[in-house]
């Protein structure tokens, strides 16, 4: 039988539900404060009259949001989706250029923005509509002041078809500007189903979750899992990353589950009150974002015990392709852990690795992973000439390599861009990398290739020694040969006391580049 209408169910609804079921329990934390699930839906539900009657905000308007992790942040989200409107969240470290761009790209009405960033607000204000302040501000009106201007407000959930949009989910633009891509009802509905079923099975309203990670990206992904099974979210008061007081958190609220990036995670066990907090509540640490090498999983696993899963994913899959459970992790049992890998392929969705020509290649051999399935995104905001380079025959194609084994286990090389051709060879520099990090006094390490007149591209390294060590590269040299095949060798070799990351915590090959040619400039002129 033909579907007369592709409607399905608005994401606010989940909110409404947990409202309905669990009233009086907590929602959300944010340091001392604490909001129920009926006193969430309230506000939710006057901000969203709030968008409609005062700023005439319609289904399909786009709304930036420009704050760090906060109540209203949680709010806004579904606001927006109550009233059909499409949240643009932006990342809060971005610079005033960065999120004009989001707000022009995104063709936005209005924006809510936290008072810090009055420089942000101002750079912007000539393409917005309106301006609502979180935080006393001259900016624009303020949030909590239209919240309780209609606190007695409800606001009917707008009618949604699958492929409405709810998401402007930017990348985080390791080349040129950040695109947009589309995510949508639909889309996040099985998404939710998906990620509740592969990352955290058995995710109850008795659980509770932090978010140590800003709300614009995977952690608000996260975050609606926890909305769709009525579990608390926990937001650290801190604006910065703060070890001692996620772990005393997470012994407070007795904390089952969080998400994150390999190089938290690894912050997160090398700090000192992992071995004074209670942390035995967890039972799922989910990282993405990039694989964990092997060495910070079994630091992990040593400190956590068999808690860690990863998952493989992009914001245009919204983290769907690959899951590592937990048991996957463990170390001793080679008929269990398969060194390298990020796991099998996500519940109802389709891996294929290609060659160049969109033809599958044979286990074990090396090409770029292409997905279909219901967590694909529709495509990037209006950027035609993106959409048909991330599309072949219906495939969405990742920009990351790597390769399946006979048994549906996927491998990780990197992305394509970061593979260099040094002397003719096509060199992927993560296996190096995982050799590196293999010796005892090496943290941190990034490879990439740079321009070099004899062999076209030849290796950088760049390591952070660990504990305040001092190595000296020869030696590390040595200590490798026999382990790194002399072609993949980084032809220099450079130690710093740490390594930039993205506003997410991410070790992005663009920001060490950066830096590494910037430093190079400064020697030259002394």
């Amino acid at each position: 039988m033909q579907r007369n209408s592709n409607r399905v169910m608005n994401l606010a609804h989940f909110l409404e539900q947990s409202a309905r079921r669990f009233p009086e329990k907590p929602g959300l934390v944010w340091g001392d404060s604490e909001w129920s699930w009926s006193a969430l839906n309230a506000r939710v539900n006057a901000m969203a009259r709030a968008l409609v009657d005062t700023y005439g905000v319609q289904k399909g308007d786009r709304i930036v949001v420009q704050s760090q992790n906060c109540n209203q942040v949680f709010e806004s989200a579904y606001a927006c989706w109550r009233i059909g409107a499409i949240w643009v969240p932006a990342n809060f470290r971005g610079s005033p250029d960065d999120l004009s761009w989001i707000v022009r790209s995104s063709g936005a009405k209005g924006m809510i923005i936290q008072s810090v960033f009055a420089d942000h607000a101002s750079h912007c204000a000539d393409d917005l509509e309106f301006m609502i302040s979180i935080g006393a501000s001259g900016i624009g009106t303020d949030y909590d002041a239209l919240v309780d201007q209609y606190q007695d407000a409800t606001t009917p959930l707008c009618d949604v078809d699958y492929d409405d949009p709810c998401w402007l989910f930017y990348t985080s633009g390791t080349t040129g500007y950040p695109k947009a891509a589309v995510l949508a009802h639909g889309q996040m509905a099985f998404v939710i189903t998906n990620h509740l079923s592969d990352l955290m099975p058995g995710t109850t309203e008795n659980d509770a979750s932090i978010a140590v990670a800003p709300l614009s990206h995977g952690a608000g992904v996260h975050m609606l899992m926890q909305v769709a099974r009525g579990v608390p979210t926990i937001l650290p008061k801190s604006n910065g990353f703060d070890a001692e007081e996620i772990w005393h958190l997470i012994e407070r609220w007795r904390v089952s589950n969080l998400f994150t990036v390999p190089t938290i995670v690894k912050m997160l066990v090398e700090h000192p009150a992992v071995d004074s907090v209670d942390h035995s509540s967890l039972r799922h640490v989910i990282y993405a974002g990039a694989p964990m090498y092997r060495t910070d999983q079994i630091a992990a696993l040593e400190k956590l015990g068999p808690v860690l899963v990863q998952y493989f994913g992009l914001g245009e899959v919204t983290g769907a392709i690959t899951v590592l459970r937990p048991d996957l992790h463990e170390d001793g049992n080679t008929e269990v852990r398969r060194e390298g890998t990020c796991g099998t392929a996500r519940t109802g969705m389709q891996i294929q690795i290609q060659d160049a020509d969109g033809n599958e290649v044979a286990p074990g051999e090396t090409g770029e992973f292409c997905i279909i399935g219901p967590a694909v995104f529709s495509g990037y905001w209006d950027n035609p000439k993106a959409n048909a380079e991330a599309f072949r025959n219906g495939w969405f194609c990742t920009g990351d390599v790597g390769h399946m084994d006979a048994d549906g286990f996927f491998y990780l090389t990197g992305r394509k861009s970061d593979m260099y051709i040094s002397g003719g060879s096509n060199i992927y520099p993560r296996e190096t990398e995982e050799k590196f990090l293999r010796h005892p006094d090496i943290s941190e390490v990034a490879i990439f290739g740079y321009p070099d007149p004899k062999w076209g591209e030849v290796g950088i390294a760049v390591c952070v020694p660990a504990n305040g060590q001092t190595i000296d590269a020869d030696v590390l040299r040595h200590w490798l040969a026999g382990k790194v095949a002399n072609y993949k060798m980084p032809k220099a070799i450079e130690f710093w006391d740490e390594l930039p990351k993205s506003g997410y915590g991410k070790i992005t090959k663009k920001l060490v580049r950066a830096e590494y040619e910037r430093r190079l400039a400064e020697s030259a002129k002394t």
